[in-house]
């Protein structure tokens, strides 16, 4: 039987200025499997963090709910707090009611059902959730970097440097971007042919840089840590 834990994040006044926060905790704390709900004014603070793991001591739970911003942001600090109670990590969901609610609603008591039936969806998910191993894979060491602008050319440099090899993919004959279109830099109004040439330069011959240009991306596959990219080159005239 599921015993879990729900937690809804004031985010200052970030959600509740727009979410009846204490009304969801109450409501969320009815759903069948909740066995403890409340709400917190920062949720990823240490008294926060330090609340989750308290309630799931205490209170047993077998699973977490954090009510909050983008998971993007906060999942891993949540799902640390959780291993850190004892819990598996991948027992831990996140709604997001800020993104997904406040930020996008005026009106109090509708954004207040919403952010209600957002909490509800993510209790029913995290009743599948099952214990997950964490394993670790091999890295392939080498990066692609898409694009020849001076962000590219830096990019490229700044990992080539480290050490690594790097793919450097520019769909125009030749890398540059805009950078190479302007007489002048902002700050300090250098001729910018005086900074990218030598960066242009430096590419070609760095030993890391492979440079594919008058080339475009085709296909990616493959996961984190090992991607596998076609790439199409162009025909020169």
């Amino acid at each position: 039987m599921s015993r879990i834990g729900v937690f809804i994040c004031h985010c200052g006044e970030n959600i509740s200025r727009t979410v009846d926060v204490e009304r969801v905790a109450a409501e969320v704390g009815k759903m069948p499997g909740v066995a403890f709900s409340t709400d917190y004014k920062y949720m990823c603070s240490d008294p926060g963090q330090n609340l989750l793991k308290k309630a799931i001591q205490d209170q047993r739970l077998s699973h977490v709910v954090v009510a909050a911003c983008s998971p993007r942001m906060h999942e891993k600090t949540f799902r640390k707090a959780v291993e850190a109670a004892g819990l598996n990590p991948f027992l831990c969901e996140m709604a997001n009611i800020r993104e997904h609610c406040s930020w996008v609603h005026e009106n109090k008591e509708e954004a207040t059902v919403k952010a209600i039936e957002i909490v509800g969806m993510m209790v029913e998910r995290v009743k599948k959730n099952r214990v997950l191993p964490t394993i670790t894979v091999p890295v392939t060491k080498r990066s692609l970097v898409i694009g020849g602008g001076i962000a590219g050319i830096q990019a490229a440099l700044d990992i080539a440097d480290c050490g690594h090899e790097v793919i450097l993919v520019e769909r125009e004959p030749s890398i540059g971007g805009h950078m190479a279109q302007l007489s002048e830099t902002f700050p300090p109004l250098d001729c910018s042919q005086c900074i990218m040439t030598p960066k242009m330069v430096d590419v070609a011959n760095h030993p890391n840089i492979k440079l594919y240009s008058y080339s475009e991306i085709e296909l990616v596959e493959g996961y984190i840590g090992n991607f596998k990219v076609t790439i199409k080159r162009k025909a020169r005239s």
